[in-house]
């Protein structure tokens, strides 16, 4: 394997490894409380089908060690989750978890390398699962869409977990790369299409949150600061502590001098209405 391709493998790899590991946090959280709530399986059913199918992918391609491995870790970490899921979700959410188990992670992977592999061979097989890998990828990739919807409704990045997104973005950048590299159509359409809808999620992302800060989070956060009041007009400025600045932290700055900007450059009818537009 050439030193390249295996270089960027191995970083996307990483990625990926840590995109297998983002829900971890919430299924620490459902240990403690011993309930799923109204989580739902169906990602993680999913995700165990398509490392499935990759994994073998990986195993009936020359040099594709990388999709292997990762995509066992992959496996493994699925098989966690959903038995997390079947031991502490509702009895109606556990018979629906175990269906679909039953019927897609089990029988649609174990049917499909069961026909391959009788009734296919050579470069026919891997072209025949690349695309059934490819293509599950693809509708993976639409998701994401119903999320970017709710927040172009409700102009609020809350439903859009920022780390989430750049994983995704990065991961399917990386992946299109080791595609490129090694020529391979397969991984490279998927995750391009991953890239590109990672890219409007992220713009998307950074639109929304620039100059915005909900409510509820500056009240929450509007605690760690000193409000000294305006003599001029009824406005509260913030006084920031340089140490503990956040993420947060920046947005709220920028909150801040975009008000002292409108005071300064257009008259308190503009500002009145920037602050009602804002609430």
């Amino acid at each position: 394997m050439e030193a390249l391709p295996f270089f960027v493998g191995v970083i996307g790899n990483i990625i990926s490894v840590l995109f297998f590991l983002s829900p971890v946090k919430t299924f620490w959280l459902v240990l403690k409380k011993r309930s799923t709530e109204e989580f739902d399986s169906l990602p993680y059913v999913s995700t165990f089908l398509t490392a499935a199918l990759w994994a073998y992918y990986g195993l009936i391609k020359p040099d594709g060690f990388l999709i292997v491995s990762v995509n066992i870790f992959g496996i493994s970490l699925q098989i966690c989750y959903l038995t997390i899921f079947l031991l502490f979700s509702p009895p109606n959410m556990r018979v629906r978890t175990a269906t679909l188990v039953a019927i897609f992670d089990i029988g649609f992977v174990g049917a499909t390398i069961l026909i391959s592999y009788l009734m296919l061979h050579g470069t026919s097989r891997i072209e025949v699962i690349g695309f059934i890998c490819a293509a599950l990828n693809i509708m993976n990739c639409g998701s994401p869409l119903g999320i970017a919807r709710k927040v172009v409704r409700t102009r609020s990045v809350e439903y859009m977990p920022f780390l989430l997104t750049l994983c995704i973005f990065l991961n399917s950048g990386v992946w299109t790369f080791y595609a490129v590299l090694v020529k391979d159509p397969y991984i490279g359409v998927p995750n391009l299409i991953g890239f590109l809808l990672g890219v409007m999620q992220l713009v998307r992302h950074f639109a929304i949150l620039r100059g915005q800060l909900s409510l509820e989070d500056f009240n929450k956060n509007a605690k760690r600061y000193r409000q000294i009041p305006s003599p001029s007009l009824s406005i509260h400025f913030q006084c920031l502590p340089l140490s503990n600045l956040s993420l947060f932290d920046f947005d709220l700055i920028l909150w801040f001098f975009r008000r002292v900007g409108c005071l300064l450059f257009f008259d308190l009818e503009d500002f009145l209405q920037l602050e009602t537009s804002r609430y």
